[in-house]
């Protein structure tokens, strides 16, 4: 039997598909399963489009689509990421089938964004070896991803995982409880809910909100985090500053109204058919755009692999 690792992805989408190509140039072997035609048709492409952009040429030669969770071959599996549409009666089954086919303690992860590892695997018999394992957009382009725990996963499976991450190129986060948002949605969320507010309080553009935080702290934050920051400058300048304005900073507890007719009206972003969000677009800017982002993304990547290849 081959000793090369093996990796199982449970879905074809955009987070399947790039995760499948991060592992496939780390070296493992790649499972892929996607039970729609036509979205499992299309996984070899996604795969290499991504591949590409890690650098890698041609097919990935190790991948294998599945049409079912049954067709795989179990036997070596070291690590099981479910990547399928944010519904919980889905992943729970997913979960279910996952436990009765792969044979314990293979770890068994969720990519899910909102449900905690917790309810996934709610009143199935090995919860201990189950995980969430939150990847970003894109994830085979940004380094971190969240390792996240629930009170009955086995912390020694949960340091496994973190190896498995280190081994392929990743950043891991531990999580030690998995709270709704785990750490960098909650984060991301608290510092959206106020550039929202400023923006459909006319106090600035989008434009410069974004540029607020692209060239102001957000340009710091890849040399130094929020608390490692205020650690150097000061943590008495934050406190003093934030007694001024934490009275006035928004504390809504449901999406703003602005935010709520955007999606009512279908004005999502790039991916709606207006192609109108909180800028307008034509699909020529759409096309630059991303590759302008993609690029940066990589650029950024760079910085912070050449610092902990110098540790």
């Amino acid at each position: 039997m081959s000793n090369i690792s093996k990796v199982v992805v449970v879905g074809g989408g955009t987070m399947g598909c790039a995760i499948a190509a991060m592992f496939d140039v780390a070296g493992w072997r790649v499972h892929v399963a996607e039970s729609a035609t036509a979205a499992r048709r299309a996984v070899p492409a996604k795969v290499r489009a991504a591949r590409q952009a890690l650098g890698a040429e041609g097919d990935a030669e190790s991948l294998v689509v599945h049409g079912t969770l049954a067709d795989i071959d179990w036997n070596g599996v070291d690590i099981v990421i479910e990547c399928v549409f944010e519904d919980l009666a889905l992943k729970q089954a997913v979960f279910a089938e996952l436990e009765a086919l792969c044979p314990a303690p293979t770890p068994l992860t969720s990519n899910s964004s909102s449900f905690p590892i917790s309810r996934i695997g709610a009143d199935l018999s090995t919860q201990r070896r189950m995980l969430g394992l939150h990847f970003f957009m894109p994830a085979h382009l940004v380094p971190a991803v969240e390792v996240v725990s629930s009170a009955v996963s086995d912390p020694g499976i949960a340091r496994q995982v973190s190896d498995i991450m280190r081994g392929v190129g990743k950043k891991p986060i531990r999580v030690k409880r998995d709270i709704p948002g785990f750490l960098a949605n909650r984060i991301q969320h608290a510092l959206m809910r106020e550039a929202i507010a400023l923006v459909e309080e006319d106090f600035a553009s989008a434009e410069d909100v974004d540029a607020a935080v692209r060239y102001g702290f957000g340009f710091r934050y890849i040399a130094a985090g929020p608390l490692l920051q205020k650690d150097l400058a000061g943590i008495d300048i934050h406190c003093a500053a934030a007694t001024t304005m934490y009275p006035y900073l928004r504390t809504d507890q449901a999406p703003s109204a602005y935010m709520r007719k955007l999606v009512d009206d279908g004005d999502i972003g790039v991916k709606s058919a207006s192609l109108r969000g909180f800028y307008q677009w034509t699909p020529e800017q759409v096309a630059i755009e991303q590759q302008r982002y993609e690029t940066a993304l990589r650029k950024a990547a760079r910085i912070l692999a050449d610092e902990e290849n110098h540790r």
